[in-house]
């Protein structure tokens, strides 16, 4: 089924996430739209195939890596287009071209970088956009290297590279809230020093915004730090637990809730631990609704 939205509401980072974790296969494409800046609408297209991405381009036309090729003097766009023609159905340029001695692994890896990398980390700083997602569409071997990224790598390059957050500002953790981890043991990706960091306090016990402060971090930091390690699957947010100051019921009758330690007391032997006052607050309350 084709799924459609817009990027204020469901970001670039959600989406990718949501495709990786869904094993899905198919186009992703991505329309800007109108605005002051941009007068003219552009379509981004995105590949993927079972969460991870293949291949990217502006146009549906099959040429996008064959105009790279040329464009670095590599081969001329009819070279390209001829060597094409020899490849198997279902094999991607690239990688036939690599097979063939046209082209080494160092620059298969320089073309991906510049068509896949460099092309959709771009995109995360959209402040909106429609995306449609169609599961049905076939693999463009045309526009293929032969090499794929997860989209979680794609998405932590993107936004570690990102100067503008402006886009992502409402997507972003609060900063009273805090993380807890959703992974066992320590994550595999590859975190930088400051993801690790904020990664060691993922156990729901401190906010955010004291997290900055432990870790000389600004707080808008800790929650772009944070924003990443939520969409790669790492961590989620939990709002603290803030205890309710106490009512005028539980301060009038707060010598009644403290324990009394009476030497030779059945209820109360020697050595036994107290009852916790939070404990006693509780269950007065809960009787409270019961009168």
């Amino acid at each position: 089924m084709t799924v459609t939205g817009y990027l204020a509401d469901f970001s670039l980072p959600e989406l990718f996430q949501l495709l990786e974790q869904g094993n899905k296969t198919g186009l992703l494409t991505i329309c800007t739209l109108n605005d002051k800046a941009h007068a003219d609408r552009h379509n981004h297209h995105i590949w993927f195939s079972q969460g991870q991405i293949l291949a990217a381009g502006n146009s549906l036309d099959q040429q996008g890596l064959m105009r790279l090729i040329a464009k670095r003097g590599w081969m001329g766009d009819r070279a390209v287009s001829r060597l094409a023609q020899t490849c198997q159905i279902h094999s991607p340029l690239g990688l036939c071209l690599k097979n063939q001695g046209v082209l080494t692994a160092e620059q298969l890896k320089l073309l991906f970088y510049t068509q896949v990398m460099r092309q959709v980390c771009a995109l995360f700083a959209l402040p909106d956009g429609w995306f449609q997602f169609d599961p049905k569409a076939p693999q463009p071997v045309s526009e293929m290297t032969g090499l794929r990224a997860t989209a979680t790598d794609v998405t932590l390059a993107g936004l570690r590279a990102l100067k503008d957050w402006t886009a992502l500002d409402e997507k972003l953790p609060d900063p009273s809230s805090a993380l807890v981890s959703v992974v066992e043991g320590k994550p595999g990706l590859r975190l930088n020093p400051n993801e690790w960091q904020v990664w060691e306090f993922t156990n729901g016990t401190m906010a955010l915004k004291d997290i900055a402060q432990h870790l000389n971090l600004p707080v808008a930091k800790a929650q772009q730090i944070a924003f990443r390690l939520i969409v790669t699957g790492l961590a989620e947010e939990m709002p603290m637990v803030i205890a309710p100051p106490p009512s005028a019921f539980d301060l009038a009758h707060h010598d009644l809730l403290e324990p009394q330690a009476i030497p030779g007391n059945p209820a109360m032997p020697d050595g036994a631990a107290p009852v916790s006052h939070s404990f006693l607050q509780n269950l007065v309350g809960f009787l409270k609704g019961k009168v």
